[in-house]
This record gives structure tokens, C-alpha cells and sequence, in this order.
């Protein structure tokens, strides 16, 4: 049940603009226009809009562009051929490669397929409401951008609140890897491996709230003041995808480090530890309003102490396994500074250098 209402929690206000926009779709077409039974308003408000916050923009397209092809060659054939089984595949089949010939989006080819169907089946071009059903696509489309723009959702909230949630589970993970290690248990780290690979729906989530974001920004005036600040957690996509994949082999070799009773530095494990205490320090940050803290140069800070540890002498005569978790420290730690945000040369420039000549050489 708690799953349930979070779900339906998270979804209510897409639910809502879907909502508005199908009522505000029939109302202008049937109100206003004076279209009979114009269905296919509300239909394309809503599915121009969906559950799903990211490329609204690029839906409503597709939709519209799939109700043209479908019901052109719909009435194109129809009105020919004639309606029945066969009529029926053959105004389908052509339907939906003309509009996979002209785009690949899932959306145009199944709307063209779907529009062909209805003229063949329910309004045969005899029966008139070819261009009205044009008409009324292009009513619910308009509509559904027109919801996007002025019944908006934030456009930074939900995407900081995916990141803020993906780097608490990161800490999580880490936390139960580092208390494996100091137990040599293997029963923590195998739960922490767990709770690692299934952030990547999260991670889904997150890149697919910043499209919405980046739309919601361009075509509601209410919030293009918000691109500068979603240009920048943006930014952070590709280096928590990317600490998440690290922290992940982390784990993995941290299993196998146990289950094959490798010796170990303690101070190694420290580091696992520091990292899961700047993961929260990170977690707060992508929650804090501008001027709140901690903010970058406070998470950036507690990063560069962990870096500063991340010596080569941790792991002298060290196992494959002790070599590949400190190996991936470092990585994850450049993650972690890029997600405060520093290029990912000065991130690699806060790493004690492991051979003589780095190709980055270390801030002094």
C-alpha cells in the first residue's frame, strides 16, 4: 500500500494536467468549433502529455503527424477500396510504414496505425470527419503544450529530487560495502550490490525529468528564469550514471575481496567510509535552494580530503581484488567532484598521483 500511494503521489499532478487538458481539448472542439463527438481531442491531450514528464514537445509532434498520415491514406484507400478484413491490413500496413519511413518514434507509427483503423472502421470517409479529426488532433496537441506552459510542473524540482535520491542510495551502498569489509561479511556487500544495480530505473527517471525540465523551460514563461540552474544539474547526469557504474564494480570486487579472505589495509576501508559521509554531504547539496547550505564548494571540499587519501601506498603488495576497489575510489571520488562541480580534469587533479609522470599532473 506504500508503495502504491508514493507511486500515486508522484504521478498526481501529470495526472491532473492530463486532466485539464483533455476537458479543455473537448470543450474547445465541441463548445467552440462545434465539432460532433470530436473524441479525438481529449485522446491527443492526453497522450501528447502522458505520465511520463519528458519530451512532451516531441509527443504532441508525433501524435500530430501521426494522425495526418494515418488518416490521409485512410481516406485516401478507403474511399476506393472499400472497408473490410483485408482493407483493414492493407490501410495498416501502409499506414504505419509511411510513418516509420518518415520518423522512427514509437509514437507516429502506432497513432498513423491507429487513425487508419478508426477511418476504415468507425468514420469511413462516406460517413465524413476527415478533417475534422485533423482538426481536433491538432486542437488536443495545442492544448497539451499550452498545459506544459501554463499549469507547469517545477522544472529542477523533480529532477533534484531523483539526484538527491540516487546519491543517498549511493552512501547506502557504500556504507554496507564498508561494513562488510571491516566484518569480512559478505552478507552487507551482497545487499549493497543489490540496492546499486536497482538504481538504474532512478537513473532513467532522472535523464528523462531533465528533458521535461529543459522543455517546461523554453515554453513556460513562469520558469525561464530557471535554465542557468538547470544547465548545471544537468551537468551532473553523466557522472552520477557514471559513480553509480564504479560504485557498482566497487561492490562487486569488495565480494569477492571477502569471499577470498584477501588481506586488506584498514585505511582503504576508510576511504569506502569517507566516501558514504560525502555522499550525504552531496545528497543535501542537490536538495539545498540557491544560497542554502551545504552547497558545490561545501561538498567539493569534503571530496578533495577523500581524494587526498587516496594514495597508491594503500594498496603495496595488495591483492587484484584491494587494487581494483582502490582503483575504482578514485574514479568514483572524480565522479563525485564533477557532481560538485568541477571538471573532470581539476577532479582528477585532486588525486595523488600512482606513477611518476601523470598525465594530469596534481594540484599543488
Amino acid at each position: 500500500m506504500r508503495a502504491s500511494v508514493k507511486r500515486l503521489r508522484g504521478s498526481a499532478f501529470p495526472v491532473l494536467q492530463c486532466a485539464l487538458a483533455a476537458g479543455l481539448a473537448w470543450w474547445i472542439a465541441n463548445d467552440l468549433i462545434h465539432h460532433p463527438n470530436p473524441f479525438f481531442a481529449p485522446i491527443a491531450a492526453v497522450v501528447s502529455l502522458g505520465l511520463s514528464l519528458g519530451a512532451r514537445l516531441r509527443r504532441s509532434v508525433e501524435l500530430l503527424a501521426g494522425v495526418t498520415v494515418g488518416i490521409g491514406i485512410g481516406d485516401l484507400l478507403i474511399s476506393q477500396i472499400g472497408t473490410g478484413a483485408w482493407q483493414i491490413v492493407l490501410v495498416v500496413l501502409l499506414a504505419m510504414s509511411t510513418a516509420i519511413f518518415l520518423d522512427g518514434g514509437p509514437i507516429i507509427s502506432m497513432q498513423a496505425g491507429t487513425s487508419a483503423v478508426l477511418v476504415a472502421t468507425l468514420i469511413p470517409p462516406e460517413r465524413g470527419g476527415g478533417p475534422d479529426r485533423m482538426i481536433d488532433a491538432l486542437i488536443g496537441g495545442l492544448v497539451g503544450i499550452l498545459v506544459v506552459a501554463f499549469v507547469p510542473t517545477h522544472p529542477v524540482l523533480r529532477a533534484r529530487q531523483n539526484a538527491a535520491a540516487i546519491l543517498g542510495t549511493a552512501g547506502e551502498v557504500l556504507q554496507l560495502v564498508a561494513d562488510g569489509l571491516v566484518e569480512n561479511d559478505p552478507e552487507p556487500i551482497v545487499k549493497a550490490l543489490q540496492k546499486a544495480r536497482d538504481t538504474q530505473s532512478s537513473i532513467d527517471g532522472l535523464r528523462s525529468n531533465l528533458i521535461g525540465g529543459r522543455e517546461i523551460s523554453r515554453v513556460s514563461p513562469l520558469y525561464w528564469n530557471s535554465r542557468e540552474r538547470l544547465a548545471r544539474l544537468s551537468a551532473t547526469a553523466d557522472p552520477i550514471d557514471n559513480a553509480m557504474r564504479n560504485i557498482r564494480v566497487l561492490a562487486r570486487r569488495s565480494l569477492t575481496l571477502v569471499r577470498d579472505d584477501e588481506i586488506l589495509d584498514p585505511r582503504l576501508v576508510d576511504e569506502v567510509e569517507k566516501l558514504a559521509q560525502a555522499l550525504e554531504v552531496l545528497r543535501r547539496m542537490m536538495l539545498a535552494d540557491p544560497g542554502e547550505k551545504p552547497d558545490q564548494a561545501d561538498a567539493a571540499r569534503v571530496l578533495r580530503s577523500v581524494a587526498a587519501g587516496a594514495k597508491a601506498e594503500l594498496v603495496e603488495n595488495a591483492g587484484v581484488s584491494a587494487t581494483v576497489v582502490f582503483a575504482q575510489i578514485r574514479s568514483l571520488t572524480v565522479d563525485l567532484l564533477q557532481v560538485a562541480g568541477l571538471k573532470r580534469i581539476s577532479a582528477i587533479a585532486t588525486l595523488p598521483p600512482t606513477v611518476e609522470h601523470p598525465y594530469y599532473p596534481p594540484e599543488q
